[in-house]
């Protein structure tokens, strides 16, 4: 009797679990209550069972062939959930889930999605018509899933009525990016295109020219199969064989298509590379029939397969040959494993996965590790059922940590991206509203919201700490780099040469070509000092003509002297306008040469007039016969200007001026001369400088001689006005960077240029002009017989006291005739001295006039 109950218990529970979903809670795998429900879609089971021959109802069919591996994803999109949940992400908001088991079967995921679809709240599960969905509420705000691109293709083409956004984190097909075809489709995971443009790549750099290619008889395959011939092709890779298996498992004819695969794979003797576009069923019943038939490849494999697990328990499986694995992107996964290892805690009354998983696991209590997910798949295939009890639960207490062998950390990854990002788009929707209603916001404007907001043009995605790539902040783009599109993940660079971009710019800039332009209002100003310069020349040039015959003209050395420092003088002024404008290859080599020959004369001139004055006031017999050796007025001028032509030659020749266009500046372009070589441009106004110390130390002898007609003191403060310009125009050039360096100079020219001229000519300019008494020839002689008469004097005692010295003899009381013979001896210096000058003068003034206009001095 006890036996007849037992088998009469054992017939209930079989029969309940071989019967199909009678209502469609029983449909659901895995749910949980909350304010916003996520859909999720998994293909745990690998396959439905059939009904006979062909479906005698619509109906759906039990599944069978439990996948330890994507039992793990729909956990991973669990506690995916739970983080949010338990985190500050959504304060005050409960997400909830009900996640589906497709069976790898695109009918069972169809099935599903009606169910996402129904209105939300009613007790029909209905699926409303209309027009306009805009305000229509279904079930779910967003869908995780489904797997395999077969199955997405299918889901997303219905969901694309209401816009619901589904989140993909395995389908890789390329043709799920068209958003006009499916606009509301997203994935965590890159296209298809990119995978097989690493796989051809690899093919390529490895010298592989013939290679074969299985896949699947579904979009999938076939445009992985098209989109890999099309890359081969181009990069002269020839295929030569193309094998396409049936998609699912319940095909009938999976093995015979099996078979024949590997016929052609034996016969192609010569392909040793075989790139596999399938599933892990495919590759794991393919691999145990060629291990079986001796079969060693390389074989390239897809992200489908390429971090199964299950593959890596196949007996022998070594002997298939080498395989080479293309993997999505790993991220931190490690509380996900911390979440496996206190699996028994998770209530299992609202999840149905987990139920069964238990069941299997105590089925397969006496199995090891490394068989136990054969074990569990051998057993999900038949319909027997076990009844949970504290030795099943301690089974799963101390084999729970067998289920982290099998879990592939790329797909966890993009599970958690998915949901998180989902995440992040109600966040953003729920600031503004209450989140807590289930009317808070439509599924459609999930589509409009991301984990971060859009990086507009001008910035770019900076990656936070966070483990998911979705989620960054938007960083301005940097100086000299822009960006042009939407979520770019780094600024482009300028080029530096010709372009700038300010900071978050969406475009490079020319850059401003630069130099001291003729508009510029400094160099304006300096023109105009240059112009005023030059008409004082002019007039200082007509002022000492009219004045010709006058002792302050004929003292400054005659017309012909006054006219070439005049002339330098205009030419030091003309030259500044070199320095404006665009630099020309001319403009460049002669501002320079043009300055330091013209102020060179000058310079020279100037120093002819400090030893002649000197010379003329001296009455030292040594001083004056070195002076009169010296002074050669000609021969000084033409040897000191002579010497500064030819370095100006020489730098002309070898290192002459350019125009350089300088790109050291971040927004403009500075146009300048380059002079060359510093060492002949430093050597051109070293040379200059010592002309003029020469200068100021003659004229600093001279200081003391006949103040009304004495240039000494004035030349000596000129000279002083020079240096002290030249000496800080050093430090100041050498600092002064941009199109004002040039300005720099032409001040520095006109210091030096103003102070000499006025030094020179303002002085003899106000005796012509205001004091006309003093610049006659009686005055002018008086003031010379009062100096000479004092300088001889002078002499004559420091002559006496010397011979007094000499002669060692005191005199207390001199006699007459001993003063006499002094006094006599002072008359006959003075002579002397006075003809001296008049000798001087009288030569000078003959140089300029005729014979008979000269004077009598």
């Amino acid at each position: 009797m006890a036996l007849l109950i037992i088998l009469i218990t054992c017939f209930v529970i079989i029969l309940a679990t071989s019967q199909p979903c009678q209502t469609p809670d029983d449909f659901v795998a895995a749910t949980s209550p909350g304010h916003i429900i996520i859909g999720g879609l998994f293909p745990i089971h690998e396959k439905m069972l059939s009904s006979e021959d062909y479906p005698r109802r619509p109906e759906i069919q039990k599944c069978v062939g439990f996948d330890i591996s994507v039992f793990l994803q729909t956990l991973a999109m669990i506690h995916s959930i739970e983080m949010i949940n338990n985190s500050t992400l959504l304060s005050g908001v409960k997400l909830g889930y009900e996640i589906y088991d497709t069976c790898t079967e695109v009918t069972a995921a169809m099935a599903a999605t009606l169910r996402f679809l129904s209105k939300f709240n009613c007790s029909r599960e209905t699926v409303e018509f209309k027009c306009d969905y805009s305000s229509y509420m279904p079930r779910v705000k967003a869908i995780i899933g489904s797997g395999y691109s077969e199955i997405t293709m299918a889901v997303s083409r219905m969901l694309n009525l209401q816009l619901i956004p589904q989140v993909g984190y395995e389908s890789t097909a390329e043709i799920l990016s068209d958003k006009i075809r499916f606009p509301s489709f997203l994935r965590t995971v890159p296209s298809d295109f990119h995978q097989i443009k690493a796989m051809v790549h690899l093919i390529q750099k490895s010298g592989w020219n013939w290679v074969g290619i299985i896949t699947t008889d579904d979009d999938y395959g076939r445009l992985a199969l098209n989109t890999f011939t099309l890359q081969a092709e181009a990069k002269k890779v020839c295929i030569a064989f193309k094998e396409v298996l049936p998609a699912f498992l319940s095909d009938d004819t999976i093995e015979v298509r099996i078979n024949q695969t590997l016929e052609q794979i034996t016969l192609e003797a010569q392909v040793n590379v075989i790139v596999v576009f399938l599933r892990q069923f495919h590759v794991f019943d393919l691999f145990n029939k060629a291990i079986e038939m001796n079969i060693n490849k390389m074989w390239i494999a897809s992200d489908n397969w390429s971090t199964a697990t299950k593959i890596t328990t196949i007996p022998n499986v070594k002997k298939i040959g080498k395989v080479v694995e293309f993997t999505f992107r790993r991220g931190n996964i490690s509380s996900f494993h911390s979440f496996l290892q206190n699996l028994h805690l998770l209530p299992s009354d609202s999840n149905k996965l987990l139920h069964e998983y238990v069941m299997h696991l105590s089925a397969c209590a006496h199995i090891k590790d490394t068989d136990l997910s054969q074990c569990i798949f051998n057993y999900s295939q038949g319909t027997l059922a076990y009844k949970a009890n504290k030795t099943i639960e301690r089974n799963f207490f101390m084999r729970n940590g067998f289920l982290w062998d099998y879990a592939e950390p790329g797909l966890i990854h993009s599970i958690q991206l998915a949901v998180f990002s989902l995440g992040y788009a109600i966040q953003d929707l729920c600031r503004a509203r209450d989140c807590q209603k289930p009317n808070a916001f439509q599924p459609w404007e999930n589509i409009q919201s991301k984990c971060s907001k859009e990086c507009s043009p001008g910035q770019m995605k900076k990656t936070t700490r966070s483990q998911h790539i979705c989620c960054y902040e938007c960083e301005n783009c940097p100086e000299n780099h822009y960006s042009n599109k939407t979520d770019m993940p780094h600024c482009l660079l300028c080029n530096n040469k010709t372009h700038w971009a300010p900071v978050r710019s969406t475009m490079c800039f020319e850059k401003e070509v630069e130099y001291l332009n003729w508009n510029d209002s400094l160099a304006i100003l300096l023109l105009i000092l240059s112009l005023l310069g030059i008409i004082f020349v002019l007039v200082v040039g007509i002022i000492f003509t009219r004045n010709l015959n006058t002792p302050v003209v004929k003292s400054s050395g005659g017309l012909r002297v006054c006219y070439v420092i005049l002339l330098c003088h205009f030419l030091n002024f003309a030259s500044t306008s070199f320095f404006v404008g665009e630099p020309q290859d001319f403009t460049c080599k002669t501002r320079q040469t043009l300055f330091g020959v013209s102020f060179t004369l000058c310079i020279s001139c100037i120093l002819t007039k400090s030893l002649k004055i000197l010379l003329a006031f001296s009455f030292d017999p040594k001083l004056q016969k070195f002076l009169k050796c010296l002074y050669k007025p000609i021969l000084i001028i033409f040897t000191c200007t002579g010497i500064q032509v030819i370095i100006c030659t020489l730098w002309l020749i070898f290192a002459a001026p350019t125009v350089e266009v300088n790109i050291s500046l971040p927004r403009v372009i500075i146009l300048e001369c380059e002079e060359g070589s510093i060492l002949a441009f430093g050597t051109m106004l070293g040379y200059i400088a010592i002309l003029a110390l020469i200068c100021f130390i003659f004229a600093f002898k001279g200081r003391k001689l006949p103040e009304n007609y004495n240039e000494a003191k004035f030349i000596t403060f000129g000279m002083l006005i020079y240096f002290i310009a030249w000496i800080t125009f050093i430090p100041i050039y050498a600092t002064t960077f941009g199109k004002y360096l040039p300005a720099v100079e032409i001040i520095v020219i006109l210091i030096s240029n103003y102070g000499i001229l006025c030094c020179t000519f303002v002085p003899k300019c106000y005796v012509i002009i205001c004091k006309q008494e003093i610049n006659t020839k009686s005055a002018f002689l008086k003031m010379i017989y009062s100096y000479s008469s004092h300088s001889v004097s002078s002499i004559v005692m420091s002559h006496a006291s010397l011979e007094s010295m000499h002669s060692n003899v005191t005199m207390t009381n001199p006699s007459s005739s001993d003063k006499s013979a002094t006094w006599q001896k002072s008359k006959d210096l003075q002579a002397q001295a006075f003809a001296h000058i008049c000798k001087e003068n009288a030569t000078s003034v003959s140089k300029t006039l005729p014979r008979k206009r000269i004077s009598s001095i």
